[in-house]
């Protein structure tokens, strides 16, 4: 899609902020009650397991923290839990997160352990990428990032956009950067990541997501996880809008990555609550919903022992 053709769905954007909070509160009210009927959260949790890109951003990632990481990702839930699920008539087949998501120096770790390991279905491996976490770099340095990735084992990037860009609302140079990463990935999923807290608004929240979608993004994703506000219902709700004003102008469908501050299991229901209301069951898969997390497994494991 060119520029042009997305240019008059931006233009006077003004989001209902009273609207988007009476949206949280119903999905928050809602997910209470849900969380009362033990058999639907335990498969909305197992859900939530399979859309997980497990992450580690670390400065200090190491060999060893990477394999643990795939192994975890392989194994997410104990063989207890996957019995005592299975046995309340939950598909639990397969069970594994959607990814690990590294730094691009630990891609060949991560490769390296699965061939060690002999698997036979790779796991995808995501790498953060153009200058993650502020994009303030060249944009020759961020393809050849990319493309180095893609080169060493990476199966989908995140990158970051250029916040100034929004801020400073030059759309079309937006536009044309994110075109040119798609273009560096090829059939790469890659996923874009708005930063939404250094966006000051939600007009612009909702505007950095058609113009990524319309430069060729796969998913949209909330945020690094290294600011000071990360992935919140309201900007959930408001990508949320956006895709689906993209999907009927388009016919494409593009994912919703959050990512940052997901950390119990009632936000992973309360964010598969918001896609479902938002943009209904065909988004509630790991082909077009993503939950960027670390510390969120764990809590939805304990959760689901105190189910069983």
């Amino acid at each position: 899609m060119d520029f042009e053709h997305i240019e008059s769905h931006i233009v006077n954007v003004n989001i209902n902020k009273l609207d988007v909070d009476s949206t949280v509160n119903r999905i928050i009210d809602g997910v209470q009650c849900m969380m009362k009927d033990d058999n639907n959260v335990i498969q909305l949790l197992i859900l939530a397991v399979r859309c997980i890109d497990l992450t580690t951003l670390a400065g200090d990632d190491v060999t060893d923290r990477v394999n643990s990481l795939i192994n975890k990702a392989l194994a997410p839930v104990s063989k207890d839990i996957v019995k005592s699920v299975e046995s309340r008539d939950v598909d639990v087949s397969n069970l594994r997160c959607a990814s690990v998501c590294l730094y691009p120096a630990r891609i060949t770790d991560a490769v390296a352990h699965m061939n060690a390991i002999k698997l036979q279905t790779k796991l995808p491996i995501a790498s953060v990428a153009a200058g993650f976490p502020a994009g303030q770099t060249f944009i020759d340095v961020k393809i050849l990032e990319v493309q180095l990735a893609i080169e060493k084992g990476a199966t989908e990037i995140d990158i970051v956009i250029s916040r100034w860009m929004v801020l400073e609302g030059k759309w079309h140079e937006l536009f044309d950067e994110v075109k040119k990463l798609k273009t560096a990935c090829g059939r790469v999923i890659m996923k874009t990541i708005l930063e939404t807290g250094e966006l000051n608004n939600l007009d612009n929240v909702f505007t950095a997501s058609m113009v990524c979608m319309a430069a060729g993004s796969d998913f949209i994703k909330t945020s690094t996880g290294k600011a000071t506000v990360n992935a919140t219902l309201q900007v959930g709700v408001v990508m949320a809008q956006a895709i689906h004003a993209y999907w009927e102008l388009t016919g494409r469908r593009v994912g919703l990555k959050p990512a940052g501050g997901l950390r119990t299991a009632e936000h992973a229901v309360q964010w598969l609550q918001l896609m479902e209301i938002m943009l209904g069951g065909d988004w509630l898969n790991s082909r077009l919903f993503r939950i960027g997390a670390s510390s969120l497994l764990g809590s939805i494991e304990k959760s689901l022992e105190t189910l069983i």
